[in-house]
């Protein structure tokens, strides 16, 4: 949350797929580092002002979460946007992620041999789709990092080729951006996925071991900056009080200006 927060620019936009940590990496941002920049729900709620620090998102029917929205719509309004190409990023979690970036939501396995199906996309098809920019949120894990997915439930960069996209009926010059990790950040070079940032914590071949094969590598990778105090108070005060998405949970977690105080919520 705290590295994708870093990434949010000001005057642009982003639809964050339904909640959770995409969504809280978005507020984060605008909270810290890009006041002028402007969300979307996915169910279409423009430019909202969600009421911290009770839950951003609760249902996507909410006033918590729509609180001073500059139009309310739907997720065809959202989708429109997107397709006429006012919406600069979209944010997206991921079950398994590719090396051209194609995000599978939906089935792991082969059909009709022991195949694990889940709850798809949602809106996330349309986003990946329309959006000019994609960010993956998503662990490092050797079973999410694959070298193609079972499904293609959100489309990356497709077969890899260089107008895959626009072949598919997808607008020209859109496509993934970042994936952020825990352990690492990934860019893509000529639209493969390639590792460009680490944990301190970690090595690149710690990195690597925890993808089922070997996405490029840049030279050098650098090391990312871990989370500061400040982005983990907000977090834990405001955006996440319940702990859904942090360490808070069942507590309400203050400052009190010299460390953290961590109070059972009964």
């Amino acid at each position: 949350m705290c590295l994708v927060a870093r990434m949010i620019e000001d005057g642009r936009t982003y639809w964050p797929a339904g909640g959770g940590t995409a969504l809280l990496g978005v507020l984060l941002g605008k909270q810290l580092y890009a006041p002028g920049a402007v969300h979307v729900t996915e169910d279409g709620v423009i430019g909202p002002e969600p009421l911290l620090p009770f839950d951003p998102m609760m249902t996507m029917i909410s006033t918590r979460a729509t609180n001073r929205a500059l139009a309310w719509g739907t997720m065809n309004t959202a989708g429109l946007h997107a397709q006429l190409g006012f919406i600069d990023y979209g944010v997206l979690h991921a079950l398994q992620i590719d090396q051209y970036g194609n995000i599978n939501s939906t089935q792991v396995g082969i059909e009709g041999e022991n195949a694990r199906r889940f709850g798809g996309p949602g809106g996330a098809d349309t986003i990946a789709a329309c959006c000019w920019r994609t960010i993956v949120m998503t662990d490092q894990e050797q079973r999410k990092f694959v070298k193609a997915v079972d499904f293609i439930s959100s489309p990356g960069y497709l077969d890899g080729t260089l107008e895959a996209r626009m072949r598919a009926g997808l607008p020209d010059d859109t496509g993934p951006w970042r994936v952020v990790t825990p352990m690492a950040v990934y860019d893509y070079d000529e639209r493969r996925l390639r590792l460009i940032e680490r944990a301190p914590w970690v090595t690149v071949e710690d990195v690597m071991a925890e993808c089922s094969f070997r996405p490029l590598v840049a030279d050098p990778v650098r090391e990312f900056e871990p989370p500061t105090e400040e982005e983990l108070q907000i977090i834990r005060t405001q955006l996440d009080i319940r702990g859904q998405a942090s360490d808070a949970s069942a507590a309400w977690i203050t400052w009190d200006g010299d460390k953290y105080v961590r109070t059972l919520v009964q």
